[in-house]
């Protein structure tokens, strides 16, 4: 027969595991709601999956659902199998993070040239990805920059190319005007349109000139010490489990 101490821990790492169970369900009903509504798990769609950032949440869901259920049925159940599983699978996840912090500490040097690379990406390709382009709003909106270095950066976008036939050449985004309102309260989608036909005094009026690659580099420094805080938390949560 079970103590009265084992049996309050039993039921406090049940509970501890439930907890996690739900935020991972949680996690994975977010991101197959995202798949749904973008219509990323239709047929003719499949090929970009492997790239939508949705699937992330799904991945993580999933793992995070799986571990929690066998370390709620193992502490219920007294189970040592899938207690050990449960053991193996947070162990597992605690070295790939300081592995992962490791690395990234060992190339931070270079983690300025990964960035410049990504959100060149996410500029090329800004009107075909509504996350890449919700992503790159908010980068903009929140830094006040516009574009990588400058401003005119945004001339590699083959839509906002001086040379496009659409409406939007020789234009930037709309969350690079210094002011994307319009009367305060509608949203002035237009506010940028042929802003790359004018000089830098004249375009400075009207958007911001800097790029972000330097603001979010600023912007990281800054926070080092948060998302180190953060991590640690992180992985004090998983040993506290596996305790």
């Amino acid at each position: 027969k079970l103590s009265t101490f084992s049996q309050c821990v039993r039921y406090l790492a049940f509970l501890w595991n439930l907890l996690f169970l739900l935020l991972g369900l949680l996690t994975l009903a977010v991101g197959v709601w995202g798949l749904l509504a973008k219509g990323s798990l239709r047929g003719d769609r499949l090929a970009p999956l492997g790239s939508d950032p949705m699937l992330f949440f799904v991945l993580v869901g999933l793992g995070a659902s799986v571990v929690s259920l066998a370390g709620c049925l193992g502490a219920l159940r007294s189970s040592p199998c899938l207690l050990r599983f449960f053991v193996g699978a947070v162990l597992t996840f605690v070295g790939l993070e300081v592995l992962g912090g490791l690395l990234l500490l060992a190339v931070r040097h270079r983690l300025r040239d990964a960035l410049r690379d990504a959100l060149l990406l996410c500029l090329l390709r800004y009107q075909e990805e509504p996350d890449l382009r919700f992503l790159v709003d908010e980068v903009q909106q929140s830094l006040r920059c516009c574009g990588l270095g400058s401003y005119r950066d945004w001339e590699t976008n083959p839509y906002f190319n001086c040379s496009a036939p659409g409406v939007q050449a020789c234009s930037v985004p709309a969350s690079c005007c210094l002011d994307p309102w319009q009367n305060g309260t509608v949203a002035n989608t237009q506010c940028a349109f042929g802003v790359l036909r004018l000089g830098d005094v004249a375009a400075s009026t009207i958007v911001h000139l800097g790029g972000c690659v330097a603001q979010l580099s600023t912007w990281f420094r800054d926070q080092a010490g948060s998302i180190v805080a953060g991590a640690a938390v992180l992985v004090l949560v998983e040993v506290t489990g596996v305790l």
